[in-house]
């Protein structure tokens, strides 16, 4: 029998007033990518209509729903509940990580305290979180490329090669990613160069361009050398280069 490795443990927390129940089947399936979500708690007033949507959903996927009421106008009495529940699952489960879901900057101090633990940190939300709560997680995924999250939008469609060549953006940290990794001849693996890009910037997605995978994006960008290298025991190692810059040559002086 084949040996496995362990999966990660996951606490997925979600709040539930700051992030749309249409996303929840691509985010659990998200989830799965990384681990086993073995806690899995949403936060909000119950009481209220505006959380209906979510209310058929829980049942279906085995979450547990947290009751909160707003004592105050104003005040986010949810997010002081997550929080609460967070450091207690920090110190009294065998966790490996946490998905915090929300679009809410309050957990900004939250998920920097979990990763100085040595925990993962995932976080979900919409493209409006600060940038300050996306930065301060491991990895960050925008809800809105996630499967069922609704209709294609704009910024899921599969952006056109000419349109990926001049995102000056994307191509520079992609180069840099490149040149931080690569060997003496100026070959880099692309699985370190995507984690080195998502080191600098939680919530690249090639998804958010339309591409499925890393490697699809780098190809329709077309800057880069592509090499595929397949080991002895079967696995494919996709390798990278930057591709040589064109030499300019200057017009021959007339006489």
């Amino acid at each position: 029998m084949e040996s496995t490795a362990p999966q990660r443990r996951f606490a997925v927390l979600i709040d539930a007033d700051n992030v749309s129940a249409r996303a929840l089947e691509g985010l659990l399936a998200e989830v799965a990518n990384y681990g086993t979500a073995m806690v899995k708690r949403i936060y909000g007033d119950w009481t209220l209509p505006n959380l209906k949507s979510w209310k058929a959903m829980l049942l279906e996927h085995a979450i547990q729903p947290i009751q909160q009421f707003r004592y105050t106008v104003g005040k986010n009495a949810t997010d002081s509940a997550l929080i609460i529940d967070a450091m207690d699952l920090l110190y009294h489960a065998k966790l490996d990580g946490f998905c915090l879901v929300s679009s809410d900057s309050d957990f900004t101090r939250l998920a920097s305290r979990i990763r100085e633990e040595g925990l993962m940190v995932i976080g979900f939300g919409e493209r409006k979180t600060p940038r300050a709560f996306v930065t301060a997680c491991d990895r960050f995924v925008h809800t809105d490329i996630l499967r069922g999250a609704g209709p294609e939008t704009e910024t899921t469609k599969k952006r056109a090669p000419s349109k990926l060549k001049v995102d000056t953006k994307l191509v520079n940290l992609l180069r840099w990613a490149v040149e931080a990794s690569e060997d003496e001849e100026g070959w880099a693996n692309l699985g370190t160069v995507g984690a080195k890009v998502m080191a600098q910037q939680p919530d690249f997605d090639a998804r958010s361009y339309g591409y499925g995978k890393l490697s699809s994006l780098v190809e329709a960008i077309d800057a880069f050398e592509i090499e595929r290298v397949t080991a002895r025991s079967g696995r494919v190692d996709i390798l990278i280069r930057e591709l040589p810059k064109p030499v300019k040559r200057r017009a021959p002086r007339r006489n």
